[in-house]
């Protein structure tokens, strides 16, 4: 059996051997938060995966947004210096929710790669079914770069073709309501929304113990403006948080829903780009 969505931590106790577990830990006030985090206590046999150096492409000037996408061909060496392969059951997690994970979650989805779930509740949840947290380093069985499906297998969207698509597209912004109204932003120079963007925190996917709601449950929070979800564009602050909604989503049975990767900080840092607030 394979998982593609969520894994429990009971699950994942029991998994045959084999499972590469990505540790995603971060913080993005203090970038150098997860790796310390991770020193100090991980899943056995985890890998650390960084969000700057490993989850994300060069900055470049800026435009591109915070957390840029790398190239394919790039991700796929990183994903194959992992040691995973087709064949690789992959089990992402982090400590702060899901963001992290679910963002290593869907990039690897867009390589191709099918045998990959996050850890329901992370972290937390491992030791509450009673598995241990080791410090001790594990050096990945590196191999080839990941073999390349031909497209890539989770759509995106760039931000001149959601400009001309505006009114038209269904948008979903991740971040939290404070930041979506304008009322704060203490990341990006400009406050605000994409006009048109109704708010969906992240965190509204989770249950009080940090476990995702039932898919019943997400899916018929989402259907109001998921159906048809290849009408739905999902984003965010950099294109992080919005594949925490991509995975509630998928795990409440949607498929389709495009990622629009530079998100709000890619959004803003062009003028001409229209903006809203309240």
């Amino acid at each position: 059996m394979s998982f593609t969505t969520l894994v429990s931590a009971e699950d994942l106790r029991t998994a045959p051997a084999g499972v590469v577990v990505l540790d995603c830990g971060f913080d993005l006030g203090d970038p150098a938060a997860g790796e310390r985090a991770f020193a100090a206590g991980h899943l056995p046999g985890a890998i650390y995966a960084h969000l700057e150096r490993d989850l994300s492409g060069p900055k470049g000037d800026g435009r591109r947004g915070r957390h840029p996408l790398p190239t394919r061909e790039a991700f796929a060496a990183t994903v194959g210096a992992w040691g995973i392969t087709p064949e690789t059951q992959v089990v992402c997690c982090d400590a702060q929710g899901g963001p992290y994970a679910a963002r290593a979650w869907w990039m690897l989805k867009w390589l191709g790669h099918e045998k990959v779930a996050v850890l329901d509740g992370g972290p937390a949840a491992w030791t509450a079914a009673g598995g241990e947290l080791v410090s001790s380093a594990t050096a990945p069985a590196a191999g080839a770069p990941y073999p390349l499906s031909p497209e890539p297998a989770m759509p995106t969207i760039t931000a001149e073709s959601l400009l001309a698509a505006l009114g038209h597209v269904r948008l979903v912004d991740a971040r939290a309501g404070e930041r979506f109204r304008g009322e704060v932003e203490p990341i990006d120079p400009v406050g605000g929304h994409i006009p048109g963007a109704t708010n969906r925190c992240f965190k509204d996917n989770l249950q009080a113990d940090g476990r995702f709601k039932p898919a019943a449950t997400l899916r018929a929070e989402f259907e109001r403006w998921a159906t048809p979800a290849e009408q739905v564009v999902l984003q965010c602050g950099s294109g992080v948080t919005a594949c925490h909604n991509l995975l509630a989503m998928a795990h409440a049975g949607f498929e389709g829903m495009r990622l629009y990767p530079g998100s709000w900080s890619e959004w803003c840092r062009d003028p001409a780009r229209p903006i809203a607030r309240g």
